[in-house]
């Protein structure tokens, strides 16, 4: 598949969709016989996936703390049993999808079946289905579907998705994530959900894990409210947070598979004499192939600037 076709209205510009596609062709390069170094990257990333997607939903857990949980570790304060659940759940989810996602397909079935993994031991009476007669849920000032709609709309939201070979993927994804989570198909789970499924069309076009993060939330809720609230269904804002994703994505995984010795994005400015805003700004936009561990900013030592 070439992931520069795009139908006449997308909203990811070409710039971004050829450095997309040449840093995912420099990936596909470099990753032959080196898998298990990938699987690593993969790893090492779960619980910073799975603290930032939870915190995204209020969870008092830190970082630290949700790497502890994960490690079957002690947390120091008395933490929830609740959030201790929801930590493993989330990671259990995102191995699973990682694991088995060669034999899975985007469908109704998958969906509930991740609801039930990710909600299963917290509220038994809700996981694995969707809202019923009576269960309406509300985020911000958005109202989501009455519960007699949720089906139809997550059906119509996957053949949408499946049918629609003109858009480029990007923007198909963004679309998906913004329908499914305007349904709000769930009475809990929904926006852990809608990212793992993100994640999960993502790998099924080859590409790795992404992070949406929690200290882009307020760019993240108004990508929501553009899309409900304009009238031409506005979702370039979701389509820019997730390109930005992809690239940061790609890039840190390159800079481990060519070997590089990776610094912090801090030490980089000093050593090259680079005023540290500019620098964190050009990261931030993914001008340089700069990326983030556990929230700090890092890059290959041997990055050079054009001219």
């Amino acid at each position: 598949m070439d992931y520069n076709d795009y139908g006449t209205h997308m909203a990811i510009t070409k710039p971004i969709r050829n450095k997309i596609q040449a840093l995912k062709k420099e990936f596909d390069a470099l990753r032959k016989g080196k898998e298990s170094l990938l699987i690593m990257i993969d790893d090492a990333e779960i619980p910073e996936g799975v603290y930032n997607s939870n915190a995204i939903e209020n969870s008092t857990l830190t970082l630290k703390e949700t790497e502890k949980i994960l490690l079957e570790m002690e947390v120091s304060r008395n933490v929830s049993l609740r959030e201790i659940y929801e930590a493993k759940n989330l990671a259990g989810v995102i191995n699973y999808i990682r694991n088995k996602i060669q034999g899975m397909e985007l469908s109704k079935e998958t969906i509930l079946l991740l609801h039930q993994m990710l909600i299963g031991g917290i509220d038994d009476s809700i996981a694995g289905r969707f809202r019923k007669k009576g269960e309406y849920v509300r985020i911000g000032t958005h109202i989501a579907p009455a519960p007699e709609h949720v089906e139809s709309l997550i059906n119509n939201a996957l053949a949408e998705y499946s049918g629609n070979l003109e858009s480029y993927f990007v923007d198909k994804i963004a679309k998906f994530h913004l329908d499914f989570e305007t349904v709000h198909p769930f009475c809990d789970g929904n926006g852990r959900i809608g990212r793992v499924l993100m994640n999960f069309q993502l790998m099924k076009l080859g590409f790795p894990f992404v992070i949406i993060r929690d200290k882009g939330k307020q760019e993240y809720y108004d990508a929501f409210k553009k899309y409900r609230e304009s009238r031409d269904k506005n979702a370039r804002t979701m389509e820019k947070i997730i390109g930005l994703a992809v690239i940061e994505s790609l890039h840190k995984r390159i800079a481990y598979l060519k070997g590089e010795n990776i610094i912090t994005l801090a030490g980089y400015a000093k050593k090259n004499k680079k005023s540290a805003t500019a620098v964190s700004n050009a990261a931030r936009r993914q001008n340089i192939p700069a990326f983030r561990e556990k929230s700090v900013w890092k890059i290959g030592e041997s990055y050079k600037e054009d001219g």
